[in-house]
């Protein structure tokens, strides 16, 4: 299969492993032009039986992928609060790789926030550059929550208290603090970081395919709730907090003072601290 039609995704593939590199200067900003490209190739991977692994890198080294671009988020209805009966477009796109019976791998090596951070959660294992890798769910901050996944995937990962410490201190989470509370596998030497990545993602391609499905839908299996029921409570606050002033007066201080540039965005723990003071 070809992958060449892409254009904020560069992939490869080789010896079952697909390597998909995210390429959306200046920052990553997961956008709605790489948001449909990630969803086709979803759907394109899913059908490709040579590929057994997929890894996701960035081309960026100073961003995995920033976050979701605000002014999207900005667009989201707010008229209706009732709880959804249906998915949304990008909790349907993560999980299309969350349950796909692949296995799926994020390598970090620059900043990962917010949707970025949700990627990466709904990947099965994530590893990162020590001194590059950065990852944070700054929602709450501008007045909304976690709402791609976030909210309830972070606390099935590393627990309720410590997913409550990420999302209400709205911090940046080095590699190595990310490997303590189990929000990566490991934190690694940003020179060791892409050959043990590659050794293991070969190493798992090499395996039966059928066994690798069956080994990911039992551990799935093992899931308190329906990661889809979590989902829909997630997105029914995800919508009532966005209704709100707060999430409003947020975003748009968040974008006036410099959101989603990447001089800002280079050190965004500090906006964060200060966004109290601006409004």
């Amino acid at each position: 299969m070809s992958y060449a039609e892409y254009k904020l995704l560069a992939i490869a593939v080789a010896d079952g492993v697909a390597t998909v590199s995210i390429d959306n200067p200046p920052i990553n900003l997961f956008d709605m032009p790489l948001i449909e490209e990630m969803i086709k190739l979803g759907v394109e991977l899913k059908a490709d039986d040579e590929v057994r692994v997929i890894v996701f890198e960035s081309a960026n080294p100073e961003f995995f992928i920033a976050h979701v671009d605000v002014n999207l988020i900005q667009q989201l209805p707010t008229s209706n609060l009732q709880k959804p009966t249906k998915l949304s477009f990008f909790h349907e796109m993560l999980e299309l790789f969350r349950t796909m019976p692949k296995v799926t791998i994020g390598k970090i090596e620059g900043r990962a926030r917010g949707g970025g951070s949700e990627l990466l959660l709904a990947l099965d294992m994530r590893f990162g550059a020590i001194g590059k890798a950065v990852l944070n769910q700054p929602e709450v901050a501008s007045g909304i929550i976690p709402g791609g996944g976030g909210s309830t995937r972070l606390p099935r990962l590393i627990g309720r208290s410590r997913a409550l410490e990420v999302i209400m201190s709205c911090d940046d989470f080095s590699a190595e603090l990310a490997e303590r509370y189990g929000y990566i596998n490991r934190a690694l030497p940003p020179e060791e970081l892409s050959p043990f990545v590659d050794r293991l993602a070969r190493r798992i391609a090499s395996f039966p395919p059928e066994a690798i499905a069956l080994a990911k839908t039992a551990v799935d299996a093992e899931e308190v709730m329906p990661t889809r029921d979590a989902l829909l409570e997630e997105e029914h606050c995800m919508n009532q907090a966005l209704a709100t002033q707060a999430a409003r007066d947020g975003m748009r201080t968040f974008l006036d003072a410099g959101g989603q540039t990447r001089e800002v965005e280079l050190e965004l723990g500090d906006l964060i601290g200060r966004m109290a003071s601006m409004e």
